[in-house]
């Protein structure tokens, strides 16, 4: 029998339960998954919005993850996965000592560390897709007293309910590869109704609100994408066959998304429209996390198709009829993009779920739970796949009901304390009046430049000669 490597021989730093691969993956997928955020996210907020709002935008996500962090490791951690306190939320806890964080975590051969990091980054990209919904008009100061609020009263009873082992929904069998529910719906459903409650932009900003960067727009759609590889690849806790298939079924669905809802632009509106691109490519990859790892590759192409035309319709033509889609001001359409999107990918999850990708990704023999509709039909298991969709469904009724609930009541406690959207004044500069800072310097090295002449609201101007060479410019 071959001597084991020296290097991969048990001591204090390596104990024998845990696999080193394993454990490389995981931390590099949560890598990949915080990239996602930061930089990604603060760029394609930043490039996205209004000149004006560039820092603004930017500076929410940024703050969101920080703030997600020490929050985190503080007492989230251990009420989204910890012991059990309620069917739907552990007990609060301190996740910062060594023995813990050093000692095996409950799935998996990682320590705790590995998953508490892990885990973090999920919870914070989930709060600045809540952002999305709001950037352009929000009191900063409300922002802040938001994100630790609404982690600690949402984000954990969800994460809980459906991820946990422990959870009401988990023992049910829900499917929720990778976040569709817990991250997307979530995101979605949350950033719609505190849209609500903050109120919508300036009128001037919502019928005019063009992209300040497209190209850096376009980098941070870049590393969104990419970094989807440890979102949905870091799903089953190890290097794993089922996780080098998640990966795949992403990309494969993604692309395919983005295609379709190119296409849908082209035909109806008679130009490929770059923006369009990238929601169709953010559809496409919120619709496949649900499913990511449970699904086959042609029917992850069918997941594509869908979700690169059901929420095109949803926002291209259902937002224009319903009442309440048109009241509220949803600045980066979370609701189409996560909400619709999400609760797609979680029904086809129900009904594309493939057993045996099943039984690899969850370690269980389960022939009540995890079997898509589909399979169900095929194999005359029709019960037990109908039970499969409806365990699917009440999951998007549990988190639609909850988020609407909660982040109401949250934005109702925070405007007794500070208002939730700026003053109309903030609103008409940006970023210069929230922050004192602007994204770009349009004169020398970003001093200000001083006109002997101003207008008649007192705002300084530009000498004519200088205006034409903005405007060719």
């Amino acid at each position: 029998m071959a001597e084991i490597p020296t290097n991969l021989l048990p001591d204090e730093a390596s104990p024998d339960w845990m696999n080193k691969g394993d454990n490389a993956w995981q931390l590099t997928a949560a890598t990949l998954v915080g990239l996602q955020s930061v930089p990604g996210l603060v760029i394609l907020y930043g490039s996205i919005v209004k000149k004006k709002w560039a820092v603004n935008s930017a500076f929410m996500a940024l703050y969101a993850f920080a703030a997600v962090l020490v929050c985190w490791v503080g007492w989230g951690y251990h009420m989204s996965f910890g012991d059990k306190m309620l069917p739907f939320l552990g007990r609060p806890d301190i996740s910062l000592d060594q023995k813990f964080l050093l000692d095996k975590a409950y799935v998996g051969y990682l320590p705790s560390a590995t998953l508490v990091y892990f885990q973090f980054v999920f919870a914070a990209i989930t709060l600045i897709l809540v952002a999305g919904a709001l950037l352009g008009r929000m009191n900063f100061h409300a922002w802040m007293l938001f994100v630790p609020l609404w982690l600690t009263f949402s984000y954990t009873f969800t994460a809980y309910s459906i991820w946990c082992p422990d959870g009401w929904l988990a023992k049910q069998g829900i499917i929720d590869y990778a976040g569709g529910y817990v991250i997307h719906l979530s995101s979605g459903v949350a950033g719609f109704t505190a849209a609500y409650w903050v109120g919508p932009r300036t009128n001037k900003d919502r019928e005019r609100f063009p992209p300040n960067n497209i190209l850096l727009m376009l980098a941070g759609a870049g590393l969104l994408w990419m970094g989807w590889s440890g979102f949905n690849g870091g799903g089953p806790f190890a290097a794993s066959t089922d996780a080098s298939l998640a990966i795949l079924n992403t990309h494969v669905c993604t692309a395919t998304s983005l295609l379709t809802w190119l296409l849908l632009d082209i035909v109806f509106f008679g130009k490929p429209s770059v923006i369009g691109a990238t929601q169709g490519m953010i559809t496409g990859l919120v619709c496949i996390t649900p499913a990511a790892g449970v699904v086959q590759g042609w029917a992850a192409i069918l997941m594509g198709i869908l979700s690169g035309s059901i929420p095109w319709y949803s926002m291209m033509v259902l937002h224009k009829k319903i009442w309440l889609l048109k009241q509220v001001d949803d600045t980066m359409a979370v609701f189409h993009t996560h909400a619709v999107a999400g609760s797609l990918g979680g029904i086809l999850a129900g009904f594309f779920a493939n057993p045996k990708l099943n039984r690899i990704f969850y370690m269980v023999n389960d022939w009540q739970h995890y079997i898509g509709l589909a399979y169900g039909l095929q194999n005359g298991r029709t019960a037990a796949g109908l039970k499969q969709m409806g365990v699917q469904l009440l999951g998007i009724l549990f988190v639609v009901v909850l988020n609407v609930f909660v982040t109401s009541a949250i934005c109702l406690l925070i405007r007794l304390v500070v208002p939730l959207r700026l003053t109309d004044e903030e609103l008409q500069t940006g970023d210069d009046a929230i922050h004192g800072e602007e994204a770009y310097a349009l004169w020398g090295d970003g001093e200000k430049y001083e006109s002997k002449h101003s207008s008649l609201h007192g705002v300084e101007e530009f000498p004519q000669v200088v205006s034409k060479e903005v405007e060719m410019a």
